[in-house]
């Protein structure tokens, strides 16, 4: 399977180059990049196709927007821009990804989540776990309030910067 690196890379590459799309398979990984009117990639979908005993499983990965562009490699869905509108509109505090890592709702796979929807958080509450290169970094609420939304789901991929939690500031 390709590495988030080599997937940014062929980006890069193919927003230089002059196509519109751009299809690219090898051992099972599937990645397809279309750029409308021969400008902006707008999406990088990558397939992994694991054939275990009889049926075959599809994992899709999509490419994560990257902040230091100034072209935009994902196109926001309408609901997550929706979700950006409610931020402005309610005053709500963003609780983002201080690293790219993978996101734990809980300590341990049997434990319950740190917060829920609806739970009170201190500026020092524990809201979940990045982990990166193997290390367990806890995230605080940084803002004393109320969890509105839950941005991510568990073992989600994410990258710096990127909103994890909505919390609505006392």
């Amino acid at each position: 399977m390709l590495k988030i690196q080599e997937i940014r890379e062929l980006i890069r590459l193919i927003d230089q180059a002059n196509i519109e799309e751009f299809l690219y398979e090898h051992e099972g990984t599937k990645v397809h990049m279309k750029k409308p009117n021969g400008n902006v990639p707008v999406e990088a979908v990558v397939k992994t196709v694991v054939e275990p005993a009889p049926k075959a499983i599809v994992q899709e990965v999509t490419a994560p927007q990257a902040t230091t562009e100034p072209v935009a490699v994902v196109q926001e869905t309408k609901q997550e821009q929706s979700k950006q509108e409610a931020v402005k509109a309610d005053n709500l505090h963003k609780i983002t990804s201080p690293m790219v890592g993978t996101f734990y709702a809980a300590p341990s796979p049997d434990s319950p989540p740190y917060v829920k929807v609806g739970d009170k958080v201190k500026t020092d509450t524990i809201v979940c776990i990045i982990e990166a290169m193997k290390l367990f970094n806890e995230i605080e609420a940084e803002v004393n309030g109320e969890i509105v939304e839950i941005l991510v789901q568990n073992g989600q991929l994410v990258e710096y910067g990127q909103p994890l939690f909505l919390v609505k500031p006392e």
